[in-house]
Formats: C-alpha cells, structure tokens, sequence
C-alpha cells in the first residue's frame, strides 16, 4: 500500500514550533496556558501566556549570553514536569537551539551515554535536583555552573575531554576505541561541510548542520539494542503538530493533559498543540501519574480536562470501573481521546469501558520515533463505539498525517496492496536524522519493524518482528534483557521469555555455592540500575540448568512449560483453605488479570470480566486460577465467567469449592449424553413445516443440485417431490443426508461430463449428486474396507484449471449450481469487494455474466427454489436478487446496515432467510417481492449464515451478540435462545440430532435441538470456521481455528484427529470422494497464507496441498474433481485434482 498525504498551508508548515507559539501567545496573552496540580493541599498554580512567554525570553537571553552558539546548538534540559516547563522549553528553542529532555529517573548510564553520544556541552538541570544530577554522574565528566535566577534552573557546562563512556554499550566505539559520537560530531572539517553544502546544493538531501533547523532530540529506550539519538527538525513535527490540531478541532477553550514523560516523544504534540491553539495545558507530578483515583479527580473533576493522549496502557491504570464512571462517563468533560504507541484495546473492551452516552470521539495514532511523532490516525465511527455488539474487530491504522508518506513493503521490498508486509513511514521532509547521520535523501522512508495486514487499502497491526514487542507503550528487544541480567555477577545464565505474549519472565541459573535467599529480589533491584522501567522483567524463575533442543538452542516452549508448572506450584502452595478467604483471593486474581493496581478500589459485584477488559485467552486464565485455587475441577465455571458478574463466580466457585461432594469432572470438553434427548419427540407446530405456499412451486422449476461451502448440497428436483409431504423433510437438504444418494453407482468420470449426455434430457437427482460427488459404491453407513482405504493416493497434484480476475479480493464461498438439463453446464457464482457479481462456466471458465452491485460483496451466493434467481447480500445494507441466467437484477430488499450473511431457501415455501448486521434476521419473498417478517436477534449483527433444519422445522441463527437462535421459519417466532457468551462469526450446522457452532472463545458448541448444551469442544484459538457435518463421514464434524489446526470430532465431542496447517484457518472444510481419484473421503480445506490442503477424511493425513498467490478466506467447495475457491489476489480459482503421475504408474503395475 503505497499512501501520500498532500501537504495543506505551506506557511504554516514552514514554521518553527516557538514562532507558533508566539503566535497564539499574541492572540491570547491574558489566557491560561499552563497548570500544575500536586492534588494535595496547595493550590494548582497556573501561568497565561503573557508570563510563560516573559520567563522563557529570561531565559533564552541568559544563554545566549552563556553559551556559545555558533552553528548547530543543543541543550540537555534534566528535570521533572512542573509549571515552568513551557517557559523552560520555549526559552531553549529562542535561543535558537535544540532541547534535549534528560530523565532524572532514567538509569545514570544511559542517560550519560546520551549526552555523551550527543555531545552535549550545556545542561540545564533544575534546580532541586542538582544534587542528583551530581550524584548520579560523579566522575563521569567535568563541570562548571551558572545559577539562572528567577527561572528555577542552574547550567552546567560539560567538560567531556577526560571522560570515557565508550563501553556504556557494546558497539558504541569506533575501531581506534573512540567514541562514535565525538569522532563523529567532533572532527567535521570545514572542508567536510563545504562538501556536503554542494552535495545538497539541489536540494536533494536534509542536513544536520543546517542552521537553527532543529526542534529537539530523543533517544530511543535503547532495548532494542543500543539507543537510537534521533534528531528532530522543525520541519518534521510542525506537520504533526498541525493536522492533529484541525483532527481533534482544538479551541481555545480546550484543556489537554500532558500525560507522556519528556523522552517520549508523544510529549512534544501535548505541548505544542495546546501552546500553538491558545488552549490550555494540565501538568502533574509522575508520581500522580500512578494514582488513579487522584489522576482522575484532577483531570475530571478538578480541572475538567477535555484532550487526553495517551497510551493504552495509561488508560487501563485507571481501571474498566473508573473508566467508565468518570473517563469516559456519560457527563465526562473528555472532547478526545487518542491512543498510540502500543496495539489498540480491542473494541469489545471500549465499548465495555465507554458509559452508555459517552460522546468522546477516539482516535487510533500509530508512529515511530524515527520519524517522530505520529505517522497515521484513524476516527473511530461513533457507530461502531456506540452499538450495543459484542465482538471484537480489527481496528485500522489510519491514513497518513500532513507531509507523511506510508508504505506497506514485503520481504523483496516490493510494495504490497494487500496482504501482509512491513511498515515504512516517510515523507519529503518527514524526516529526522538517525545517530551519526549528517544528511539524509528527501523522501527517506524509514523501517518500523512493525508488520502490518492490508486489507481494502487499510492497515491493520499485526505485531513486532523478531523478539522485538512493545511494553507499556515502548518498543522492547527482549534480548536486551537478557543480555543485562547475564553481565550481573550472581549469574551464571538466563534466557528471557514473553510468556503467552503478556509477562515477561526472566529465568536465571545462579552460580554454584551462592545463597538463594533473595536472590530474585536482589536481582530485580540490580536490573532497575540498568534497564528502564518497561523492560524490568514480571517475575524471575530461579531454575538449575536451561534446557536446550536438538539444535543446541534454548528451548523456549520448555521454558514455558516450565513457568507453568512453577505457577501450578505457586498455587497449590496458596490454595484456598477457608471460604472467607475466597472473595478477596477472586479480587487479587480479577486485578492482577486485567492489570489493575492492587491498591485500586474494589471490584463492583456487578462488574463482567469481559466488559471489564478480560478476553477469551484471560477467561481461561481466570478459569485455571480459579481451579487451582480451589484445588478441583469446578464444572460450568468457564461459561459463569464469561457471563456472570463477580459476585454469581464466588457463589459459584463457594458452592463448588466448599460442597461436601465431590464434583470432578473433565473441564477439557463439557458433555451430556446426547441419548438424553434424542430419544424426545418433536411435537407441536415446531416439528413440520406450516404447509403455507407463497408461489406455485411448479411454474419454471428446475432441477439443479446446488453445491456451496461445507459439503451443503441441495437437491431441487421435480414439483412433485416437494408437493409429496413424505419428500418434505428430504428437498433441500443435504444429499448426503440420503443414503440413496451415496450407494449410487456412476461409471461416468468428470470430464466434460455435461456435454456426454442427450440434448434435452433430465438428469435424476441421484445422477446430478453423483456427478457432484463421484460417489463410490461403498454405502456410507458402513467402514471402508481395509483395501480401499490402502487405495487412497499418497499425492494428488492441485493445478490450476482456470482463474477469473474479479478487480478486488475475494472472501465470498463460491455457490456451484449443476442443473439436469444436458444442455446447460455447471456455473459458479461468486462476488468480491469489487462490487462485481460473477456467472462462471465451471468447464472452461468463461465467465457467463458479470453484475456490478452497490457495495462490497461478502455474502456467499444462495439459489432460489425454481432455480431462476441468485440471492446475495451486499455493503450497502441490500439484499440483490439477481435472475441466475443473465444477472439481471429481478428485485432488491432493503436492511439497515452491512448484510455479509448468505441467505438460506426453505425448500417447501420458498422464503428466502438473511441476517444483517441491523441486528434482524429477514424473511424474504422473492415472488411477491416483500419481506414476510423479521425478527431482531437482541443485541448483535448477524454476520454468519441460517442454518434451515427441516426437522425439526427450525432456522437456526447466530449472532455477533454471542447468541444462538432457533427461530419458527415460517412465523419469525423465537423457539429458544443460547448464549455462547463471546461472538459467533461462524455459521451453525445440523445434524438430526444436534446443532454445532463454533465461537471466537475457541470453543465448538454442540446444542440439542431443544436448546440443551450437549458438549464443547476447546481449541487454543478463535473458531471463525463453520462446522462441516454430513453423513458421507459417518456423522463427523470438521471444522478449523486460528490456532492453525483442523479438527475432526465425532458427534460426542471427541477428537479423532487434528492437522497442523501452516497458518489460521478462517474457513470452512468440504468433504467430498471421488472414483477419479481412487478415494473413499476426502477432507477440502484452506489456511490464510494460501494454502489449499486435500486431506484423508479418515486420519488427516495430507494428500495434496498446493499454495495460491495471495490470502484465503474464502471456503473451498469441490464438484467432482475440480475445486473453486477465491483469493484475495482478486482472482476467483478451478484447480484440477488428479493422481501424481508416479501413483498412476505404480497403479497400473
């Protein structure tokens, strides 16, 4: 993706940050521009502009007078933030010169290496902290001070003639052992720079020593290696400064926080954009910054602050509880709230935290350092923030802000449009200067080591590379850890761990002979002297040896297991021993969960651990804390946790924990027998379909097998058989449902098999199903012999037959339509995100008709009942019906928002049945062109398709909301509900006896017919995988999760195989056999890198695989020997199936 943002007000954008603020300081010199509030008993203090720009003219005089600034000058400024700071900072860039925030916490050997690598000659140190700044550098350098009065700062000028800090950090010499600082900064001739001055003569490249070009300079944490020194031009922030002031409209009458420490450089925006619009800015101490219940008065009540830029991790100090009542509270003061520099909250856990009447807008910022500050930013739609939905999406980067260029590059450097690829951010003069830099190309883009998935142009974060994370808002190299816990003397070797990608666990094997008594925590205390606050490990596991693999490498999966077991120990240690002990335990184990302070108030007895910022992966968590607690199994705890508030998960755990019987059981699946209620009758008006027919089901009906995802095949054959009322549970459902389809025997391969019949006869429905399938002659019902088992190929080739370009990508199912009529050949119908409805000739791949619809199509394609129309959902909230001949378009329904479900045909009445993200499922009437009822699904889209169960008569619906539905098809009237407590993206499946859905907790639900829970199936991902059940596999189910595995399960839940693909599995499987292959069963499925896996059915063996040139979402569906399936490279796919040359050799041998 390759995205320019053209620049807008060049005269502004060409000035420095202190003429903007001279500007709005000539516009509003009486206003307040700064506050201080140590929330305690004094007063907040406060300065307008006229005085913070009076004191900063004091100051700037001061040093002109002290220093010498000939050419490129720059001031360390080391200090805390307090109500001088503006003046501080404005005094500096008056000068001219470039300030260089020193963190007075910040560990003394990185912040000596900075100034050092900077080669600072002057600090301004405030006054109070002299001592310190003395203290911590002692010896290091020499120096001399000037007090400054009535500013509150002494300056130091640094002597570093006779320091050697070159072995601060491995790297940081040259190879005479110089420091690559002053060799760099310190020996430029002026010849050198006279180079350079025609070097750039054109323009072409930035220089450093350009005259007052500089604003300030950072460094990097220095985790991910040795520190970056990033400088920072005016040119390079003035931009960012700028578009975010018109983003979040700021006035005047704005109070915004300055939420972000002084070396990050989220800072310089907070300032800038209040001092540059007139408004005012909040400062208060960092220690404030660690109380929530102080923070939130002073910034909500107190002194009503309306911007807050912050990181994620910032917010969640305050806790789901008080940011709901008072952040981001109906009646809260707070206009903007914008997050960056770490991976945003997923959506489930805003909504959770935003009062129902909040009206902040919220902004996702994502940037780097090296091209500071922020490079994109994106809104969040009210209407995503504001709904009553329950599921988590991925929320995009954003477009790129003023002057800034962003590119989405894979491993060969070329630029990606969509798939995944590495960020680059960039811009004409987006451009800061890196360590020893001197110039730089305009137009330089820079590597982020952040990777990112483009989809319909947008960026969604995928994470860090390598071992690189971000912690608390800051990028982290966890080997940096490592490699500072291995130089302390008590350690003989470690290894560090980012233990399910939320703690950081550092192991340590102590030297022989040396007491363990505090080791760990003395170890802690020694890395707090070298290492930044948010690289200090979560805890330290002291172990005996570290285990390696057969590669001589550290085995990191061992050391998980082996804090896992130091966890399990930890607990049993703590277990539970008396009932009143239980509800404060569950309060540690709910704050320590969600990350909250442990001094933080209470937990609300009605507070939900979803809606409180938990999620699947830490419900489990919560699950298994729990359980060891308690020290057993407690059954139903994990469906009472993820829908019960905390005060019902005590009476629950305290009943089970404390009853007098013993109540273990299996928590891997939760099972009833399914004999429990099979053997009920279906009675009443929900066993047979109300004999109600809304069109003559004779007029123009043709017969057709229709063949669409998860082996759902639908025989529509004759008028007569659906008139029959003994036919009526069979029309229409899955041919493999019928014994009589699958004990057919066919003769005919697939080639050309449309053309080989008479012109003008009718196929039976067995014939056309066979054809479908290439059933063989072993009757389903019974175990394949042992030699046709052994006939099953080792390899199938997968090539590709034809493709179609469909101009966006494709996550549509394609719909495969085989009619009994020898002249009319097999089509498959499929849309993309291109707007565009395409007819393909399954033979050839000629494309029969193409449609252009209103919107984005994600809505897999349904057929008609007289097989004259195509259904299909669309972007736009309509439902298109098009003829399936020509794509004309024969009449559209109207939804209120997005329908991405595919419809569903009843085959006795016709009625057409569609979900819509307005929450509502549809009855439609295709005939007579209106909608016959709908029905809203309480509180969630309806994103995946109706299942229609013809006995018993029910539609089955599921919801974003977590619910499923088993609704009356021909009334609308509910019949039962089940929550499966986290959304269901995935569509339901029937078999006679039972439904089965899968959820994003992981977990695959299986219901009866009645609404009783049967069983779960857990997996170590979110299933967005619809089940694939039928008979042609003796009632197994098959389905995929994000854990990269597919699964096949027996009707009890129990797990008779997986397979390991190389990526997520988002889609559906096919199951299908076929004589030309010489195969009993065969698995179809696909993974989101590409793959397309043939799989045995039987053991999940791999048969054939093959890789497509872009992302699958879409889901296989297999006609004979041929298998369709869209790509996100925007093409539409038939790959042939056929043996390896080699197995049809060894065959006729």
């Amino acid at each position: 993706m390759l995205i320019f943002c053209q620049g807008t007000g060049d005269y502004a954008v060409k000035m420095t940050l202190q003429e903007m603020v001279h500007q709005a300081a000539s516009l509003y010199s009486d206003r307040k521009a700064i506050y201080f509030d140590e929330c305690n008993d004094k007063l907040p203090v406060f300065y307008t502009y006229k005085t913070v720009v009076s004191l900063a003219s004091e100051l700037t005089i001061f040093l002109q007078n002290h220093c010498d600034h000939r050419g490129r000058f720059e001031i360390g400024l080391y200090c805390y933030p307090g109500i001088n700071l503006p003046s501080w900072i404005l005094g500096i860039l008056q000068v001219p010169a470039a300030y260089s925030p020193l963190d007075p916490d910040a560990p003394p050997v990185l912040t000596t290496y900075f100034m050092k690598k900077c080669n600072l000659q002057y600090i301004l140190v405030e006054n109070d902290k002299i001592n310190k700044f003395k203290l911590s550098h002692a010896g290091w350098f020499g120096q001399s001070s000037f007090a400054i009065d009535h500013v509150g700062l002494t300056l130091f000028q640094i002597n570093w003639s006779s320091v050697d800090v070159s072995l601060l950090f491995d790297g940081a010499e040259d190879k005479n052992g110089n420091s690559k600082a002053a060799c760099n900064w310190e020996t430029h001739s002026v010849a050198d720079l006279n180079q350079l001055e025609a070097k750039t003569s054109k323009k072409e490249y930035m220089v450093v020593k350009q005259q007052h070009s500089l604003a300030y300079i950072l460094h990097t944490s220095g985790t991910t290696g040795i520190p970056k020194i990033v400088r920072v031009p005016h040119k390079c922030i003035v931009p960012n400064v700028l578009h975010l002031q018109s983003l979040f409209k700021i006035t005047p009458d704005d109070m915004l926080f300055m939420a972000s420490p002084l070396t990050f450089d989220p800072s310089v925006v907070e300032l800038f954009i209040a001092l540059t619009s007139g408004a005012s800015l909040l400062v208060v101490p960092n220690p404030i910054k660690m109380m929530p219940l102080k923070l939130s008065a002073a910034l909500f009540h107190h002194h009503r602050v309306t911007v807050l830029q912050a990181t994620p991790t910032f917010l969640r100090r305050f806790g789901a509880q008080l940011i709901k009542s008072t952040v981001l509270s109906a009646s809260t003061s707070l206009r903007v709230l914008a997050l960056g520099g770490e991976a945003f909250p997923a959506l489930n856990v805003l909504r959770s935290w935003k009062d129902r009447g909040n009206k902040t807008h919220v902004f996702n910022l994502y940037g780097i350092t090296e091209v500071s500050s922020w490079a994109t930013c994106y809104r969040i739609p009210e209407e995503v923030l504001s709904s009553d939905l329950r599921f988590d999406s991925p929320v995009p980067l954003g477009s790129p802000l003023l002057g800034t260029t962003v590119e989405v590059r894979d491993v060969t450097g070329s630029v990606v449009l969509e798939g995944e690829g590495q960020v680059f951010i960039g811009g004409k003069e987006r451009i800061c200067f890196l360590d020893d830099e001197v110039t730089v190309p305009l137009n330089t883009m820079r590597e982020t080591g952040d990777f990112v998935r483009v989809k319909d142009a947008e960026m969604f974060f995928l994470g860090r590379k390598d071992n690189q994370v971000k912690r608390h808002g800051k990028r982290l190299n966890i080997e940096c850890v490592q490699q500072a816990a291995e130089g302390l003397y008590h350690v003989e070797a470690c290894a560090v761990t980012w233990y399910q990608q939320e703690k950081l666990i550092l192991f340590i094997v102590p030297k022989d002979n040396l007491p363990k008594d505090n080791l760990a925590e003395d170890t802690l205390k020694e890395l707090q002297k070298h290492l930044s606050a948010h690289a200090i490990p979560d805890e330290l596991v002291l172990i005996e040896t570290l285990p390696f693999t057969s590669h001589g490498k550290i085995d990191v999966s061992e050391l998980s297991k082996i804090y896992s077991h130091h966890l399990n120990s930890r607990r049993h240690d703590s277990k539970l021993r008396r009932a009143d002990e239980l509800w404060e335990r569950l309060q540690y184990l709910w704050k320590s969960l969600l990350g909250l302070p442990v001094d933080s108030p209470s937990i609300s007895r009605d507070s939900l651990f979803l809606y409180s910022g938990g999620d699947s992966l830490k419900s489990l968590r919560f699950h298994d804390e729990i359980e060891n607690l308690a020290g057993r199994a407690i059954p139903g705890l994990l469906e009472v946790i993820l829908s019960s508030p905390i005060a019902e998960i005590y009476q629950h755990v305290l009943k089970a924990a404390f009853s007098s019987e013993d109540q273990i059981m299996n928590h891997n699946t939760v099972k009833r027998k399914l004999n429990e209620s099979s053997g009920r009758k279906f009675d009443g008006e929900h066993t047979k379909p109300k004999s109600i027919r809304y069109f003559n089901v004779a007029a123009g009906l043709i017969a057709f097998i229709a063949l669409n995802r998860g082996n759902r095949m639908v025989s529509m054959t004759s008028s007569e058989s659906l008139m029959n009322p003994c036919n009526a549970g069979q029309a229409g459902t899955e041919l493999g449902q019928q014994a009589s389809y699958s004990s057919v025997v066919t003769a005919n391969t697939t080639k050309n098999e449309v053309k080989e019949n008479k012109p003008g006869k009718i196929r039976s429905s067995q014939e056309i199903a066979s054809k479908a399938n290439e059933t063989g002659t072993h009757s389903v019902e019974q175990a394949p012999p042992e030699e046709i088992l052994l006939k099953m190929p080792e390899k199938l080739i997968l090539h590709v037959r034809w493709k179609s370009n469909m101009g966006k990508c494709i996550d549509a199912s394609p719909l495969v339509i085989i009619p009994a009529m020898d002249d009319l050949s097999a089509t498959v119908y499929i849309g993309s995100h291109s707007h565009t409805m395409q007819a393909i000739d399954l033979y050839s791949g000629k494309v029969k008709w193409e449609r252009i619809l209103g919107d984005r199509i994600e809505s897999s394609a349904c057929v008609s009942k007289c097989g004259n129309f195509i259904i299909v959902g669309c972007y736009n909230g309509l439902v298109y019906v098009l003829r399936s001949q020509n794509g004309e378009i024969h009449c559209v329904f109207t939804t209120e928002d997005a329908v991405k479900s595919s419809a569903v045909v009843h085959p006795v009445t016709g009625l057409v049945y569609i979900g819509s993200h307005d929450q509502h499922i549809y009855a439609l009437d295709i005939y007579k062109e209106e909608c016959i009822w709908k029905l809203h699904c309480e509180g969630g889209a309806v994103f995946s398709s109706p299942y229609l169960s013809i006995l018993p008569d029910h539609l089955y619906v599921a919801t974003l909301g977590g619910l499923l539905l088993a609704i009356n098809p021909g009334t609308g009237n509910k019949i039962w509900k089940n929550s499966c407590g986290k959304p269901l993206f995935s569509s339901p499946h029937c078999s006679e006896q039972c439904v089965c859905i899968g959820c994003v907790d992981g977990n695959v639900y299986c219901f009866s017919h009645f609404g009783e829970k049967v069983w779960q199936f857990s997996t170590n991902g979110p299933v967005f995988s619809s089940p694939c059940i039928s008979s042609l596999t003796r009632q197994e189910i098959f389905f995929g999760s994000h854990d990269h595995f597919i699964y096949c399960c027996n009707m009890e839940g129990n797990l008779l195989w997986k397979f390991e693909t190389t990526s997520s599995v988002y889609a559906t499987p096919f199951v299908f056999h076929s004589l030309e292959l010489e195969s009993e069963m065969l698995l179809a499925a696909t993974s989101t890198d590409g793959k397309v896996w043939i799989l045995n059915a039987k053991n999940g063996l791999v048969v054939g695989v093959d890789k497509l040139p872009g992302e699958v979402f879409s889901s296989p569906v297999v006609c004979g020997t041929r298998l369709i399936v869209g790509c996100r490279n925007d093409y539409v796919y038939c790959l042939d199936l056929y043996i390896a040359e080699k197995i049809r050799t060894s065959t006729k041998c």
